[in-house]
This record gives C-alpha cells, structure tokens and sequence, in this order.
C-alpha cells in the first residue's frame, strides 16, 4: 500500500490499481486541491474542506455517511462522533490489503468514548488530527495516540505552507508523543509484515508543493 498526504485531512491510498482518498478539500483553504482519479473517496463530514468531492475524477464511489461499505474489497465502517447539520463528523475505519486504517476527520476530545475506542481497536494505521482548532489540540492527540496504540500514526490537521487556516504546526504534538521527530517523506510505502509489532511508529508526509 501507498499513502501520500495532500494537506488538511486528505489522503489518498492506493493498493495495485485501486485509489482511495480521504476528505478532499476546496482551494478556499489556500492549497491545491487534489485532482486524481479515484474508486472510492471519503468525506469525514460535509464542509468545503472535508467534500470537495468534485475534484476528484473517474466517477467514484462516494461515501459520505456512517454505516458499512465494501468495495473492490475494501470493508469500511464509519462511526459518527459527532452529530450536527453543520458540525457533523463520522471516524472511518477501512479494512483492505489484510490491515486495519483508522481516519478520525475533525475528531474531538468530548468526541471519545468507550465506544468509539472499541469501535477503533488497534488499527494497523492512525490518521490524526494534531492542530487543534475545531479538531483535537497536539497534547490530546498525542494522548488518544497513546490510548490506542496504533503500529503507525500519521498525523493530519495542522499547519502547512500556503495553508490559510490557523492551524498549530505537529512538532507539539510529536514532542508530547515523546519520540524523535523523523525525516519527512513524500510517501509511506508498506506492507504489513513491515509494521512494528511493539511500539508505534510516527510517519510524516509532506504534501505535494505543487
């Protein structure tokens, strides 16, 4: 499997053929929305910068809900952690390639329950957000991190070039994590055999400049 980062909470995933991507967002943010082709694309709620589904092209299958999908066999379940017409936010728990991804969206402290931890279990990959605002602060994303012991944690959410959000930056959250801040890459090639099975490794990606 492939991840690479394009800035906010979006992600796009890609195993052999099949693209997956994760809350594509709106140029109103001041990045450059991702344009790719895609099977299957998430949003984690409906806001301009989680559904700017539009830019995404090869008609996908559009997943903008909590409940359970499968798709060219991927298993997806999303949990809502928050309800509201406009501050709605669904964690989505993808099943593919024999591993277990867990994307929180706009996940806050009050949103984590028993439950949803349950729900969660120990994902193969964790994308969380680091940079407060509407979303979780660095210290409370490093604490949930810890809490649910991921064998990978790719933070999202957080300050970037050219973003016109405010936004905290992750090297907070990394120093609450208590590990060394590791190179950043362009992309996290991997397979499960590769992943930790004692400690939880931290990924950086950095989002295409262009």
């Amino acid at each position: 499997m492939v991840i690479t980062y394009h800035g906010l909470s979006c992600f796009k995933l890609q195993s052999g053929e099949t693209v997956l991507v994760v809350d594509p967002f709106s140029k109103n943010s001041g990045l450059t929305p991702p344009r790719f082709q895609a099977d299957v694309v998430i949003s984690t709620n409906q806001s301009e910068n989680h559904a700017n589904i539009e830019t995404i092209a090869g008609d996908p299958f559009q997943i903008v809900n909590p409940g359970e999908y499968e798709i060219k066999g991927i298993y997806i379940q999303g949990v809502t952690t928050r309800n509201g017409s406009t501050d709605a936010n669904t964690a989505y728990i993808i099943e593919w390639d024999g591993m277990r991804l867990c994307h929180l969206g706009n996940i806050r402290k009050k949103d984590i329950t028993e439950e949803l931890k349950e729900a969660i279990g120990t994902p193969d990959v964790l994308f969380v957000p680091v940079g407060g605002a509407e979303a979780l602060e660095p210290e409370e994303a490093a604490a949930l991190t810890n809490q649910i012991e991921p064998r990978v944690v790719i933070p999202m959410h957080y300050k970037i070039k050219g973003l016109d959000i405010s936004l905290k930056g992750p090297e907070k959250f990394i120093k609450e994590l208590g590990v060394d801040e590791p190179k950043p890459e362009d992309r996290f090639t991997f397979k499960k055999k590769d992943l930790p099975q004692d400690t939880t490794k931290l990924v950086i990606l950095e989002p295409p400049t262009k």
